[in-house]
């Protein structure tokens, strides 16, 4: 069971990792802290599995510096969707810290030899218990190894808590700011992953715990109630994406605005001048308003004007990164506005202004000039097949049709 876990997780992040981190850079500390997660439960039903001597070299020690940086990794995704800046602070390094002493500290054990690496493995398999006679860390000199072990659930725990707290913090200031009821769905979303994460934490932390406060490492290998409750949150947090689709939006907020709540300073897009970047203007992260109706309202206007004056939707490669471009809104507050608010995906709405330009021809006469495939293609279609599809679901019928209507019109 925990296999399968394991396994499935770290495939789930690398799926995330490899579709959506891209697009949403809050997904790669999201990917990355279920990865090490996941990482960290394969590791753990190793040695309580007992497996082969090469594979339990594998295991031990050589991963366990990256098992640090799982709290870090969930603080950075909680405070990233809460404030829509995923960008690494210098302050931020410190988070990497703790990863950074333990590496060093078991680098001369790095550099063994495979084979003395297989004999401890060895001793390992024949009783896992001859873990403490290991000196695989120079900070077992100074600290007792079981606190070193404890260490790392800790660690995660007190990111888990911290993050808890930012959380809060913005549901306080969220009270007396105007939110649409679309984004309620990462209220519940950030309540279960932090929910899963403190019962994965704290049962595993409290196993390990009572193993070193009795002084048998075996009984952390022992103890199946607490390995249950730490495999439900494992599940829990695996299975939880299933039921929020939306969690790779974030939760965006408005450009520009000020600290008293002024109103959003939209990009212009009459002069269609791409601001730098408009979220660098947003001072306080945590005390601001959310993604509001005006700044919808003015995403919505600024495409249309975008579409009218440049028309980006006879270029082949018109996407929403495209249009990111032109208008200086973010391409997931673009994908927002279209998912959540105009409830209609991209692909009609640029097809929609390809057929009205498309009209446009045939009233004009191209057809007299050039075949209908090719008014479909100086329209931005990239086959016949795609324009007479649009062209009929956005007119009710096909494009032969209505140039027929148009020439006998002018006749």
């Amino acid at each position: 069971m925990l296999l399968s876990l394991s396994l499935a997780g770290i495939i789930l992040s690398v799926i995330l990792l490899v579709f959506n981190a891209g697009r949403y850079k809050s997904s790669r500390y999201l990917g990355g802290f279920f990865f090490l997660i996941s990482l960290y439960a394969l590791n753990f039903h190793v040695f309580i599995d007992s497996y082969p001597v090469p594979i339990l070299n594998l295991f031990f020690v050589h991963p366990d510096f990256l098992f640090y940086l799982t709290g870090p990794l969930l603080f950075l995704y909680i405070r990233s969707v809460l404030t829509d800046k995923s960008r690494l602070r210098k302050s931020d390094l410190w988070h990497l810290l703790p990863a950074f002493i333990y590496l060093i500290s078991v680098i001369p054990y790095l550099f063994l030899s495979w084979h003395e690496k297989t004999a401890y493995a060895a001793l390992l398999a024949k009783d896992i218990g001859n873990l403490k006679y290991i000196r695989a860390s120079l900070l077992y000199s100074v600290i007792p190894p079981g606190l070193v072990f404890i260490s790392r659930p800790l660690l995660l725990t007190g990111y888990a808590i911290g993050s808890s707290v930012i959380f809060i913090r913005w549901l306080k200031n969220r009270k007396n700011r105007t939110v649409l009821s679309h984004q309620h769905y990462m209220i519940p979303w950030l309540t279960v992953l932090l929910g899963f994460v403190f019962i994965l934490t704290i049962s595993h932390l409290i196993a390990m715990t009572e193993a070193y406060l009795s002084h048998n490492l075996k009984l952390f290998f022992t103890l199946r109630l607490l390995h249950l409750f730490s495999g439900i949150g494992l599940t829990g947090l695996l299975i939880s994406q299933l039921f929020f689709p939306s969690i790779l939006y974030g939760m965006p907020r408005i450009p520009g605005a000020s600290l008293a709540g002024a109103p959003p300073v939209p990009n212009t897009v009459p002069n269609l001048v791409p601001s730098p970047d408009p979220l660098s203007r947003v001072q306080d992260e945590l005390a601001k308003p959310d993604f509001e109706t005006d700044y919808l309202q003015e995403i919505g206007r600024s495409l249309d004007d975008c579409m009218e004056k440049l028309q980006p939707y006879l270029q082949n490669d018109c996407n929403l990164a495209y249009l990111a471009k032109l208008t200086g809104f973010p391409a997931h507050h673009l994908a927002y506005y279209f998912r959540e608010e105009r409830r209609q995906p991209f692909n009609e709405y640029r097809n929609h202004w390809r057929v009205q330009h498309a009209k446009k021809l045939i009233r004009e006469g191209k057809t007299r000039e050039v075949t209908l495939e090719a008014i479909g293609l100086l329209s931005g279609f990239s086959t016949r097949n795609t324009f007479y599809k649009a062209f009929l679901k956005s007119e009710g019928s096909p494009p032969g049709t209505f140039a027929d209507k148009e020439s006998g019109t002018r006749k």
